[in-house]
């Protein structure tokens, strides 16, 4: 049971005990049992007495001096968490449920930087010895409704606050945020924070820094602590929306910090080697044993900034990429690439494309720079009938909704084939080499609008009119026989 709850149990049992004693001798008060009463009056008053000597000891630093008290509220919270606070109003004290000190509107500064302004700040004390300003000693810390800004200078912060001492009191911190800000002090992204909480595990003798957060509409779990001599830092994730749990193994003691992670997802496990150097951040992701043909390796360098990823997989799955829920495509909504200081290039080669047996050999190109996102040079293959290449693309957001703009030109590799697929009527089935037209693609409601539409370099006015205006289903056969009527209908009032 914790100090708090026993003081609490305490207090009540001592008003209990007292109320069920003056309740039964007042109820037998007469001539015969008056001695007995005295007597028991006796017990009564010598508990109240200690319940108001009890009072009176907590209420003792309702009377320290307020500048004294802030002074030394300061060097306790300095010294036992190396967190250097601004109190900017009057400090208030109570003794309920536990002696606590709390605090509006304070700051944690960094490097006289604000690193923190907190709504609510409750710093609970230990009730060993409260005569004395100089004995006080801080126990647990909360912080409530509080806003971090986060930068590359100072990214690490929650981490060297497991690095301290938590045997003889924890830290919370509930309903806050933290802001994530570029060298120009804009915002980069937000995360929310339902709880933090750091504490120390008695059983297995380590502190723990458990986090409840939220980032780009995705919840998490977060839960890491030190190796027992301080040269590896072990944390696990939980993403359970889309089911993905990553183990992280970190060495910090050498100049040039390498780590390993595990991502999990479903029965599927990936492997993440990585290197962290000053100024850059290599890795390489893959999976011998299940699917040794996925290989990934990437860069990101700090100063000045630029990234890349390449690599090759069997299987793509779009979905983690353009899904309502998938990370990139809520990164992309909240405009956190439309930086001009961001370079950041991707190259994806797979064999196939998840669900969709039809496409092959894809090339899934895209780069952002001076704050534009494109997907050019993307390529893929539609069976060995038609080849597809995608240009003058943009990835853009609009009224909240992820879209993309640009040209494709597709060659026809083999028509017969083409009109077998779609069943057209023979005497429809023209000889076609060549279609290009422009496009914008709204990935939210799945609606694409066909314009300029050339046929082998020849504009058609009714197909344009029959194309202009493609609306995807939920299901994929109903998309397979849709295309199919869709294309027929176009076919035919190309052929006239």
């Amino acid at each position: 049971m914790s100090k708090k709850n026993f003081f609490k149990k305490y207090l009540n049992n001592i008003s209990n005990f007292i109320n069920n004693l003056l309740e039964s001798n007042l109820n037998k008060l007469n001539s015969k049992n008056f001695s007995y009463l005295l007597k028991n009056n006796k017990i009564i008053l010598t508990f109240v007495a200690l319940f108001v000597v009890f009072i009176s000891y907590l209420s003792i630093p309702t009377f320290y001096n307020q500048n004294e008290i802030s002074k030394k509220l300061k060097n306790e919270l300095q010294n036992k968490f190396n967190l250097n606070f601004k109190f900017s109003e009057k400090i208030r004290y109570s003794f309920f449920p536990w002696p606590h000190f709390s605090a509006s509107d304070t700051i944690i500064l960094g490097d006289q930087k604000e690193i923190s302004k907190i709504s609510k700040l409750k710093i609970y004390i230990s009730i060993d010895n409260l005569f004395s300003l100089k004995n006080i000693d801080v126990k647990d810390l909360i912080l409530e409704k509080s806003n971090f800004n986060l930068s590359a200078k100072n990214y690490n912060f929650f981490l060297k606050l497991l690095n301290k001492n938590y045997q003889n009191g924890n830290l919370l911190i509930k309903d806050s945020n933290v802001f994530f800000r570029d060298v120009d002090d804009e915002i980069l992204f937000l995360s929310k924070i339902f709880k933090i909480e750091y504490y120390y595990d008695s059983k297995e003798f380590k502190n723990i820094f458990y986090s409840e957060n939220e980032i780009f509409n995705i919840p998490f779990a977060f839960k890491s602590f030190y190796s027992k001599d301080k040269n590896k830092i072990f944390s696990t994730i939980n993403l359970n929306l889309i089911k993905l749990k990553v183990e992280n193994e970190l060495n910090i003691v050498d100049k040039i910090k390498f780590g390993k992670s595990e991502f999990i997802f479903k029965k599927s496990k990936r492997i993440f080697e990585y290197q962290l150097k000053k100024n850059s951040f290599n890795f390489h992701i893959f999976d011998k044993i299940d699917q040794p043909e996925i290989n990934y390796t990437g860069n990101l360098n700090f100063k000045p900034f630029y990234a890349y990823l390449e690599g090759r997989s069997d299987e793509i799955n779009l979905n983690y990429i353009f899904g309502s829920n998938a990370i990139i495509a809520q990164l992309l909504k909240t405009e956190i690439f439309n930086n001009k200081n961001i370079d950041l290039k991707l190259n994806i080669n797979a064999n196939n494309v998840y669900n969709q047996s039809n496409f092959k050999n894809i090339n899934l190109n895209s780069k952002i720079q001076e704050g534009l996102i494109d997907a050019d040079n993307t390529k893929f293959k539609w069976r060995d009938i038609a080849e597809f290449e995608l240009s003058e693309s943009l990835i853009y957001v609009k009224n909240g909704e992820l879209v993309l703009d640009g040209k494709l030109k597709i060659n026809i590799n083999n028509f017969n084939k083409l009109y077998k697929f779609l069943l057209t009527p023979k005497n429809y089935r023209n000889q076609i080499k060549r279609v290009d037209f422009n496009f914008t693609y709204n990935f939210d409601q799945k609606i694409a609008e066909l314009k300029d539409i050339k046929v082998d370099n020849k504009i058609n006015n009714k197909i344009n009119k029959i194309l202009n205006n493609v609306v995807l289903k939920t299901d994929d056969l109903h998309n397979k026989i849709y295309f199919k009527n869709l294309l027929n209908e176009a076919i035919k009032s190309y052929a006239g």
